[in-house]
């Protein structure tokens, strides 16, 4: 159809010029969600023409710019009315400040196009050689001492809800059901009544929290401590507040307390208000609440001076009371492209100083002669962790890889691990660095709850072995006698026999070496891939993964430097479907915003809507 007579019929009686624009930009964008093999040159112009039409609709105001947004997310049925409101209410102002101060063309416009639209490619990482001292010595990673081990209990995104109702309906449309939404999801009148102790589409009620503490007590009573690795607010990301989320987070600190021994945490990018939330400290101080609710949760375990720490930018570094142990908790929602608070006009390098605090207390830690545990919320090499912050971590962690025992995090609520290499060109057994063991999550919403225990090293405080124990929710007395948690594999029974040499030494340290190997049998043998898979999702069953499937799963597990990630997509193709698998991946941090702006090129129709609020407005599309 001729462009000119496409917006004629589309928009109506309004002053022609910008009408024109408004069309040819919504005839442009139905062009790539439908697969227009358009090249990158239309493509990325397209793309502009999307980012300035945000970029306007936030110059009229944080009002307008709410309720277009609120009004495309419920007519594109992104979500249900009320979380389409109440998500957009919250974080849209946010987004709003950064676009207005957002220059079209710039870096934070690409990183705005991949965050939100997903059909740009990645800009490129802004090159820095992190100033750290030199390591004169050539310090080497000591050998596993052949004591008898310790135990360390990791477990992560506990996401209680603390408004699950037991005979609610478990089936709804929402991120979470369990909930009395409406007169027919409440007990006596649900069509699919809860349990009271979880189920597959909701999150943790406080029965199950408690259960997996008693767990704990239970079958490893000698841990030497315990690494949490953050997120206990559940994904009703809709309806949070400063007083709801301060009154989960001190009520499960307290449990901890009153269960465990000593507990490291860490911040989750749930734990903020509203979520993913951390404004950095060179923007302001908004998050200042969250941190200091953190700090007073943790300083019965860390101390006053790490605590101090803590309050300022959300990390700190403690010193293990009970062994030559250190460990620093990093706030990785300073690298994470769901924190809206980080799209500034100019891209923060580091953001709130942290980088370069880890390399001090790294270094510090380097001439005590201790070893070090890294522990944070999001994997380092996670898809949507900065590639720039991902890139200078790596090479501190290079840095320090004789110092750094393990990193442990959490956030996909998944059960695998992640590898650092000193050369991510040409990653082999020799080059395999440090690993990442990434805990599988409490919450049931994608597998069973679970949890790790780890055996470890009392000297070199390296890992010997990591074993899961979980909750099968199939079981017939589930819901009726209450969880029973049994061990579900242990990583070397599991995996040492299969890679070559074979390694089944009780005393012998899981390398990073290891575990590439263990990626090589996966290479080799899909027997072997396949039972990966099933306990990669906590006993969920998946779909079948061969050939690219295969190869992807295994390129993020050589990946803790989001960069080397496998997660490419074909630009301007199959649109619908990617964004699709990418919700369903991003378990713990996508956005009703993200999927909003998403709608806008993968469903049909949603552009018309757009158009119709644009021309009304009469948005003048120019910078």
């Amino acid at each position: 159809m001729n462009t000119k007579r496409f917006c004629i019929q589309m928009t109506g009686q309004i002053e022609y010029g910008n009408k024109y624009r408004v069309c040819r930009l919504v005839r442009d964008v139905r062009q790539v969600a439908a697969g227009h093999q358009c090249d990158y040159k239309e493509l990325k112009m397209t793309m502009q023409g999307l980012l300035l039409t945000f970029k306007s609709l936030a110059n009229l105001g944080d009002r307008h710019f709410i309720t277009t947004l609120q009004d495309v997310c419920k007519k594109s049925k992104v979500q249900d009315a009320d979380v389409c409101d109440g998500t957009i209410e919250l974080q849209g102002p946010i987004i709003a400040e950064a676009l207005r101060n957002v220059a079209i063309r710039s870096k934070t416009s690409q990183h705005f196009c991949v965050t939100f639209l997903g059909l740009c490619h990645y800009p490129t990482i802004d090159e820095w050689e992190v100033p750290v001292p030199p390591d004169h010595l050539r310090r080497k990673r000591p050998v596993s001492s052949g004591r008898d081990p310790i135990r360390v209990v990791h477990y992560s995104d506990i996401h209680v809800d603390q408004l699950y109702t037991e005979g609610s309906n478990s089936e709804c449309n929402k991120p979470i059901c369990c909930r009395p939404f409406t007169e027919n999801d409440e007990p006596g009148r649900a069509v699919s009544p809860a349990g009271p102790y979880g189920e597959h589409t909701c999150d943790s009620p406080a029965s199950l929290e408690h259960s997996m503490y008693e767990a704990i007590r239970k079958l490893v009573p000698d841990a030497a401590f315990t690494i949490f690795t953050g997120d206990i607010i559940d994904h009703s990301i809709w309806n949070t507040s400063w007083d709801y989320n301060e009154h989960q987070i001190i009520r499960s600190y307290e449990h901890m307390d009153r269960h465990l021994g000593i507990v490291y945490g860490t911040a989750g990018n749930h734990e903020s208000h509203p979520t993913n939330a951390y404004q950095p400290s060179s923007v302001g101080d908004a998050s200042s609440w969250i941190y200091d609710l953190l700090a007073g949760s943790w300083s019965r375990w860390i101390g006053h001076e790490s605590a101090s720490t803590a309050a300022r930018i959300g990390s700190y570094s403690t010193k293990y009371p009970h062994g030559n142990l250190r460990v620093i908790s990093l706030n990785t929602n300073l690298f994470y492209r769901g924190n809206f608070w980080l799209f500034q006009r100019k891209m923060l390098r580091d953001p709130s100083g942290q980088i370069d605090w880890l390399v001090e207390e790294l270094h510090a830690a380097e001439k005590a002669g201790e070893r070090v545990y890294i522990i944070g919320h999001m994997p380092l090499g996670d898809r949507n962790a900065f590639h720039d912050q991902s890139n200078y971590l790596n090479q501190v962690v290079n840095r320090y890889s004789a110092t750094i025992a393990a990193m442990f995090f959490g956030h996909t609520h998944r059960d695998h691990f992640q590898i650092t290499y000193n050369d991510a060109s040409g990653k082999t057994f020799n080059n395999a660095l440090i690993t990442s063991y990434v805990g599988p999550s409490l919450t049931p919403m994608s597998g069973m709850p679970s949890f790790r225990v780890y055996d470890v090293d009392p000297v070199t405080f390296a890992v010997l072995d990591a074993t899961t124990y979980s909750a099968d929710m199939t079981s017939p007395t589930y819901q009726t006698q209450g969880p029973v948690w049994e061990k579900y594999y242990s990583a070397k029974e599991t995996y040492g026999p299969l890679t070559n040499p074979p390694l089944i030494d009780d005393t012998a340290e899981l390398t990073a070496s290891f575990w590439h190997n263990v990626t090589e049998v996966f290479e080799k043998n899909q027997t072997a891939f396949d039972e990966y898979m099933l306990r990669l999702s906590r006993g969920w069953v998946q779909p079948e993964c061969t050939g690219e499937c295969r190869s992807a799963q295994i390129c993020m597990l050589r990946a803790a430097r989001s960069q080397d990630g496998c997660d490419v997509s074909t630009l301007g193709s199959s649109y619908h479907a990617r964004m699709q698998n990418v919700a369903e991946r991003d378990e713990c941090g996508i956005s009703v915003l993200q999927a909003t702006f998403s709608a806008l090129v993968a469903k049909e129709g949603v552009l018309k809507i757009l158009q119709e609020i644009l021309v009304g407005l009469n948005v003048k599309l120019h910078g």
